[in-house]
């Protein structure tokens, strides 16, 4: 694939610190000892540990998502910590009665528990890093930790498609698209930095596999989806003597809503290989109308 160098340098300063945005709702950060359970009522009660104390968090009114619309707010959940001063609800966990059944739903990645609700519809429990710092930095306590996030959704997921090809014959390349019921997933403000300042903005997180940061996984890049198409692209240019070309690749998204933690991983693309640079340039043609992805 050949577009503007700047395309490149500007994927590279999205994101270095990507904001929270509501999907797969965070509930909490380092959470341990996590329990689900789902009444008759779809009112969710999370049950976990941080700090050396046992909390307990109600969750309901949100499921699935809303395309992006201007003027209106992506679905979120309402929350209640149950038992809190002046919760009205002291208590409530001790009467709660579980009605979820065993996790019937697709296969999820940083998944901690699951179950699925009478009505069919699906409530899941994911931890994620989302926060490590780019370019394989070394990350203080604080991005270190790990969010727990609660999705609930009934019927199929979003679509989180990622590839992998060439840019200029020579930095691998990757690119692919998140999407709704055919529509794309995107917001409508972020900062320069391209971190979402409303609740429909998603970021990509792409971590990289043995490459010149170290041995492992190392948190290379995080970018916002293109509007309208929720198409990206992400180039692996070097930073100076460093590269975060790797052997393997990973990408992971927050849905859109309470939606889950979306994951995808693949190899590296390997040597050039002019056909099918072309077959995917073609590809990235028809994506990436009236988006940030540009072809010379």
């Amino acid at each position: 694939m050949r577009y503007r160098i700047l395309i490149g340098v500007i994927a590279v300063a999205f994101a270095a610190f990507p904001a929270a945005a509501s999907a797969s709702q965070m509930i909490n950060r380092n959470a341990t000892h996590v329990k689900l359970a789902v009444n008759r009522k779809g009112v969710a009660l999370l049950t976990y540990r941080t700090r050396g104390r046992v909390n307990h968090t109600l969750a309901w009114g949100a499921i699935n998502a809303r395309t992006p619309t201007r003027g209106m707010k992506q679905v979120r959940f309402w929350l209640d910590r149950a038992g809190g001063a002046g919760s009205g609800r002291a208590g409530y966990w001790k009467r709660f009665r579980n009605a979820c059944g065993p996790y019937e739903g697709p296969p999820l990645r940083y998944l901690v528990t699951a179950c699925t609700a009478p009505d069919g519809s699906h409530w899941a429990i994911q931890n994620w890093r989302r926060r490590l710092p780019n370019f394989g930095l070394r990350p203080t306590a604080d991005r270190r930790a790990v969010e727990m996030h609660l999705s609930h959704w009934k019927g199929d997921l979003p679509e989180f498609v990622v590839k992998v090809d060439w840019v200029y014959e020579r930095f691998d390349h990757l690119y692919g698209w998140l999407t709704y019921k055919d529509e794309g997933v995107y917001g409508f403000n972020a900062t320069k930095y391209g971190a979402p300042l409303d609740s429909w903005g998603r970021n990509v997180m792409i971590d990289t596999y043995n490459s010149s940061y170290g041995r492992g996984w190392k948190r290379e890049n995080a970018f916002l989806t293109h509007r309208p198409s929720g198409a990206f692209c992400y180039g692996f240019y070097p930073h100076g003597s460093r590269t975060g070309k790797g052997e393997r690749y990973r990408a992971s998204v927050m849905g859109p809503g309470v939606t889950p933690i979306l994951f995808w991983q693949g190899q590296a693309p390997g040597p050039f290989d002019p056909e099918l640079d072309a077959v995917a340039n073609e590809e990235q043609r028809s994506i990436f109308t009236n988006s940030k992805c540009r072809h010379k």
